[in-house]
């Protein structure tokens, strides 16, 4: 598959803009500097200040749920709203195999073991048939993931959670702004929903994090257990061993200019998706992943598939970068990483998780960044093209 690009394709190609397509770049613009710059002259550069306030009113009424509670990052945020709901040892929680690693260290945290629960093969989101096949008494929750920008099938998996009594908590990390066909936005739908503003997420406060809830006590325990677990009736009065989880007044700042611009920035990942499969959609050896009639999809990373045996994925990855066309291949199953391997791996058809497998194995994600316009993804498109066709 070596080759550059200057050597003929067999088709006129693009010409790159930039050296570099990374993966996923923030837009930072104007209004992200001066409100920072309000929040740094007014003093209030910690964990108070009314920026906080506002990003977390905010950011709630956008997902549909009647509290947002800031935190200083995603996986925190997952974490306390574990914490917060009395999981502990002895109990299990039913996570996807298919997941960054933040969701099943955030279980093991507090204590409780995680069981990995197969997922779909057109979205990668948990098997609600897997889910079903997985709980054991020692079952209480579970966490559904977003994978990637799209939603999970939250009818079924309610379904079945309810019929076991187990929590449900949503990790929409990666799809702020995402709904179900009823049309409810992730992160409102299950007892508590966590999201995370890194800089590559849908918005972003550098770092950052927010449990959103509509259950008025488990709000105010969320808020007792981000600060220490100090009284809010009594100053220096800590009622319990607790957490600094706390966002900055200035990452707020930052969140609240991001969140005033979120649904530009979903068109924007909506339409990059739509060049990709434009450009890459009627190929055999490529699969992109698209969106379920009825769902809305972000496309936080635009994903595709590799089909067959030919193309080594990991070797096209490299060839991608060396012509400026970053890429990031799908996460690790849980289930195959040394420290979880001793834990339960359940799939819709008995154990282990093979679907979860296939797909890491064969899926990458491409340049995704809301910056990006149609010239720039026919660029990394077409590149992706010439280098299929060069290993075929």
């Amino acid at each position: 598959m070596a080759g550059a690009l200057s050597e003929s394709w067999g088709y006129a190609m693009v010409e790159p803009k930039k050296r570099f397509y990374s993966v996923a770049a923030p837009i930072v613009g104007a209004r992200e500097i001066a409100y920072v710059e309000d929040a740094v002259r007014s003093g209030w550069v910690s964990s108070l200040g009314p920026y906080i306030e506002r990003f977390e009113r905010g950011f709630a009424e956008y997902c549909g749920a009647r509290h947002g509670v800031a935190v200083s990052n995603g996986t925190v945020a997952l974490h306390l709203a574990l914490h917060a709901l009395g999981l502990g040892p002895g109990d299990e929680v039913a996570v996807p195999d298919l997941t960054f690693a933040a969701t099943a260290h955030a279980v093991l945290q507090t204590g409780a073991s995680p069981v990995f629960v197969d997922v779909e093969p057109d979205t990668g989101c948990m098997d609600a048939a897997a889910l079903e096949r997985a709980i054991r008494p020692e079952t209480r929750a579970v966490v559904v993931v977003h994978l990637y920008g799209h939603p999970a099938d939250m009818d079924r998996l309610l379904t079945v959670a309810s019929a076991h009594r187990l929590l449900v908590i949503e990790d929409a990390a990666e799809a702020h702004g995402a709904t179900v066909p009823s049309g409810a936005r992730v992160g409102s739908i299950g007892l508590a929903g966590t999201f995370s503003f890194y800089g590559n997420k849908v918005i972003t406060t550098g770092e950052g994090g927010m449990v959103c809830t509509s259950d008025d006590a488990l709000c105010e325990r969320l808020r007792l257990l981000k600060d220490h677990g100090m009284s809010p009736a009594r100053r220096y009065w800590h009622e319990e061993l607790a957490f600094n989880y706390r966002m900055t007044n200035l990452q707020a700042a930052l969140g609240v200019a991001q969140l005033e611009q979120i649904e530009q920035f979903v068109a924007n990942k909506r339409a990059i998706a739509d060049w990709y499969r434009q450009a890459l959609g009627e190929r055999r050896d490529l699969t992109l992943v698209g969106e379920r009639p009825g769902y809305r999809s972000v496309f936080w990373m635009a994903c595709a598939l590799l089909e067959g045996e030919r193309v080594d994925r990991d070797e096209l990855c490299r060839e991608l970068r060396e012509h400026g066309v970053d890429t990031r291949p799908f996460f690790v199953p849980m289930s195959e990483l040394p420290h979880l391997a001793r834990y339960r791996a359940v799939g819709a058809r008995g154990d282990g998780c093979p679907v979860a497998l296939r797909l890491s194995r064969r899926g990458f994600n491409l340049p995704s960044g809301t910056s990006l316009d149609e010239h720039d993804v026919r660029y990394c498109a077409e590149t992706l093209a010439g280098l299929l066709e060069r290993g075929s």
